[in-house]
């Protein structure tokens, strides 16, 4: 049991919870305790899905921009590498995966429920999408092509140069989610879901998963040399270090 992610077998599932604060913000130590929960999960024959889920109000809020920030330059080559590993072990997942989007689910929040098989959210005044441009964060294709797997590549290069954030409603609609449903009815939804999926021949149920999304992980696996230089170099630009700092402020004062 990690200090960051807490997980729970079930009826041949494994809960995986992200627990960290208020918001489940995503820092080194974090996602190295993820990857190794997926790990355990894929290579556990008992285990048949998994069920990644936050907290009341919040999936994930995303990268730990306060923690992030105070990283030096091979500490942030190292997280980055780390958080690109992370997206393509849980993309590339073989055994059903669902998100249960129990709040809001902004940046990396949306990317690990994009990387899931099936999306059920809570109904409420919640926000989803990927807002890294506005941030100052460079979008790797990679990130472009597991969001346009869901919801097509026009939708997609629109929402992400704008940065849009969805409501539940926007974002069942746009087909960015699968489901929508009252906050205390998720985990009985995608409890009924992860069991649906399990029912399949598994050795066919998993080759067919990986087949579909063959030209995706492919993306994601390719990006890795190419994508990281690029988003570290925006990183150390000032005009984004200047961003992130009112980020971070108002944040602070938030907390505060």
């Amino acid at each position: 049991m990690g200090e960051f992610v807490k997980t729970q077998h079930n009826d041949h599932i494994a809960w995986i919870a992200l627990d960290r604060g208020k918001s489940n913000a995503l820092h080194m130590e974090m996602i190295q305790e993820l990857r190794e929960e997926l790990k355990a999960a894929k290579e556990n024959p008992a285990l048949e899905a998994v069920i990644l889920h936050g907290k009341e109000s919040f999936f994930s809020a995303g990268l730990d921009l306060i923690a992030l920030y105070q990283y030096d330059e091979p500490q942030m080559e190292t997280f980055w590498a780390a958080f690109m590993d992370l997206v393509s072990e849980l993309a590339s997942f073989p055994k059903p995966t669902i998100a249960s989007i129990t709040g809001h689910s902004p940046a990396g929040g949306c990317v690990l429920a994009l990387c899931c098989d099936y999306r059920v959210m809570a109904e409420g005044e919640f926000v989803i999408g990927l807002n890294e441009i506005p941030v100052g964060i460079t979008v790797p294709p990679s990130i472009f092509a597991l969001y346009s797997f869901w919801i097509g590549q026009a939708a997609a290069y629109h929402n992400l140069l704008e940065g849009k954030l969805l409501s539940p409603k926007e974002a069942l609609a746009s087909k960015l989610i699968d489901e929508l449903v009252p906050a205390d009815r998720i985990h009985t939804a995608a409890t009924r879901k992860a069991k649906s999926l399990m029912q399949y021949d598994k050795h066919a149920w998993q080759a067919s998963k990986l087949n579909f999304r063959q030209h995706l992980l492919e993306a994601l696996e390719k990006d890795k040399k190419t994508a990281i230089p690029q988003v570290l170099a925006q990183w150390w630009r000032p005009s984004t270090r200047t961003i992130m700092k009112t980020i971070i402020e108002n944040l602070t004062q938030k907390k505060g």
